[in-house]
């Protein structure tokens, strides 16, 4: 497909989708956001993917959603066509991992698309934020809510209310993202850990996503009976028997993805 505002390539079991309005910063227009949910899922139905990784440039991952689209709306359109709602949770709804690979800014609906993805990992340039308070908002694309599971309360509160920016260490201290890697590293090492997911049984990966993301969502005694019958279902799977075999065998499993 011919894409205006996305870059969207195959590498071998991943698929990598860069954000490309570099003269906005990549602000999530409307029409950004549609080809995003197209990218993601056409990976969604490829066999031959195993992984995802959403990145953007070296100066902005995205530097927010475009106020520009949003200047003129009232609260009937908004809330009658439902805005920032199904088009812009298709990252958090997909069943493959994804990773958000981000250096420079990441503000507001840039942070929540982050967000969205299984985890991030961040350049030392990166700078998370949810500044919508400065222009006469909330966040209302997860803000208030991913934002405050993954880093407490107090955070949340900070951010959302002063509008100000979390460095990249900062943002590793706290749990937003999973690892900080030099500017120049950073594809590579997205690329590496998602070549890694993606070497795995693809069923089994989707498993394993279900059941963490199960835990924000229940008790710890639901999450742990959903998660004992998820890994009583791995006993069905061809890999599973492949994989134990191989460890049995000291050799490398021959994935079947079923």
């Amino acid at each position: 497909m011919a894409y205006e505002y996305i870059l969207v390539e195959k590498r071998d079991r991943v698929g990598l989708i860069t954000l490309n309005r570099p003269e906005a910063l990549n602000a999530l227009c409307a029409g950004l956001i549609d080809e995003l949910g197209q990218a993601v899922a056409l990976f969604e139905a490829d066999d031959e993917i195993g992984c995802l990784v959403v990145t953007g440039s070296e100066r902005a991952f995205a530097a927010g959603a475009d106020i520009k689209e949003m200047i003129g709306k009232d609260f009937q359109q908004v809330y009658r066509e439902d805005f920032i709602t199904d088009d812009w949770e298709v990252l958090a709804k997909t069943r493959k991992p994804v990773i958000a690979a981000v250096a420079g800014y990441a503000l507001g609906g840039g942070c929540e698309v982050a967000m969205m993805c299984d985890f991030i990992i961040a350049a030392e340039n990166a700078k998370f934020g949810q500044p919508e308070i400065t222009i006469g908002t909330i966040p209302g694309a997860g803000g208030t809510q991913r934002l405050t599971r993954i880093v407490g309360k107090s955070k949340a509160m900070d951010m959302c209310l002063t509008g100000r920016m979390m460095d990249a260490d900062e943002a590793e201290r706290c749990g937003l993202v999973s690892r900080v890697v030099p500017v120049d590293k950073l594809m590579e090492e997205a690329m590496a850990a998602a070549a890694k997911i993606a070497g795995h049984s693809l069923p089994v990966t989707m498993i394993a996503k279900e059941s963490v993301d199960r835990s924000y969502e229940t008790t710890l005694s639901e999450g742990l009976r959903f998660e004992r019958r998820v890994f009583h279902s791995t006993f069905a799977l061809d890999d599973r028997r492949e994989g134990m075999t191989a460890f049995a065998e000291k050799r490398k499993a021959d994935w079947k993805h079923r």
